[in-house]
């Protein structure tokens, strides 16, 4: 039971020499996938700065690696891209734009975007946002034009066209922010965000129509709180109701979950690291994501470790549930491989 494949990790550096922690935590411990930036909170440079020295990058991660490794960005498109024009990268478009036209053209858009990414060796896009534009004065997706549309059946047909011109350069996508982001008045980035009295049952149609749709790549939570939802107050990222009963099993996602950053101020302040992985996990999330940037901590991926273990230690969770999230990913993987079709139901025959 290898539980390092439920991380995925954030670090410094546009090279990694063997004395770097990543290297360790890679290539002895197997880790599942690790997340780029371009520059840092302090506007550093911290893993991106040049299409030679991304592909460099990415070639010797996967090549220390035992096996194969997520590499993720958040490449939306716009505003909010890792691979951005003034570091030798092709232009982007925001998802609001992309959203005005055909999603035949946002195909073509997408497209162009994973050809970017396949070549510069990443193989998860943590996109499409189908968050619905309800809040034109939403601080986080309004505002930095993340949403394709107010209309669910909009979001959700540009979705799938941004989603099947990723697959065709055998790049994986994650939707995001599941139960919906869009009517949110507050930014998770900064703390807690309360979506009870905002948030819209037509928020779920996109997530729906793309599981109808046979999408079952990987689905990011939102660190939003919904008392509807969840009485208890938890955001959903830590909420078993939101992300096993809703997700799983009403809506019937079968791919895998990722939280959020969960060094986000709506998780950290909080929540202590330890309790936020093991919270995650006993909700059913699959993958933590931990930038690594807002708390830099090269023994992050230790502590996560421990919290899981412990869980399983103390009987608080059985091991058939790690079993199921590593069997989740490892598809995931195979999918990108090319092993399996990204509807997941069949093999690629040869």
């Amino acid at each position: 039971m290898n539980i390092r494949q439920m991380f995925i990790l954030g670090f410094d550096g546009c090279t990694i020499d063997a004395d770097h922690w990543l290297i360790p935590a890679v290539q002895e411990h197997g880790l599942g996938g690790v997340i780029l930036f371009d520059r840092n909170v302090d506007g550093a440079v911290q893993n991106i700065e040049s299409p030679a020295q991304l592909q460099a990058l990415t070639a010797e991660l996967q090549a220390v690696s035992s096996e194969l490794l997520l590499i993720a960005v958040d490449q939306e498109g716009g505003r909010v891209c890792r691979l951005k024009e003034r570091d030798g990268f092709p232009a982007t478009t925001a998802a609001a734009v992309l959203g005005q036209g055909t999603p035949a053209h946002t195909g073509a858009a997408a497209a162009a975007m994973a050809a970017t990414l396949a070549e510069n060796g990443i193989n998860c896009n943590l996109a499409p946002v189908v968050d619905l534009n309800l809040n034109p004065d939403n601080p986080i997706i309004a505002r930095y034009e993340r949403s394709f549309s107010s209309s669910a059946e909009e979001v959700a047909a540009h979705g799938e066209a941004f989603i099947r011109a990723h697959h065709a350069e055998s790049v994986a996508c994650c939707l995001k922010h599941f139960p919906g982001h869009g009517s949110a008045c507050g930014d998770s980035h900064l703390g807690f965000v309360d979506i009870t009295d905002d948030w819209q049952t037509r928020e779920l149609a996109p997530f729906e129509q793309l599981f109808a749709a046979d999408f079952s790549d990987a689905v990011m939570t939102a660190h939003v709180v919904h008392r509807g939802l969840d009485p208890s107050g938890l955001p959903a990222t830590l909420s078993p109701r939101i992300m096993n009963t809703m997700l799983r099993r009403k809506l019937g996602f079968n791919g895998v979950t990722m939280t959020d950053d969960l060094q986000m101020r709506a998780i950290a302040d909080h929540y202590g690291f330890m309790e936020a992985v093991q919270r995650a996990v006993l909700a059913g999330v699959d993958m933590m994501v931990v930038g690594n940037n807002l708390q830099r901590s090269g023994d992050v991926l230790a502590r996560g470790i421990a919290a899981v273990e412990e869980l399983l230690d103390k009987g608080l969770i059985d091991a058939d549930f790690i079993d199921a999230s590593l069997t989740r990913i490892g598809k995931l993987k195979q999918k990108i491989q090319g092993e399996l079709s990204w509807s997941g139901k069949h093999t690629v025959q040869p």
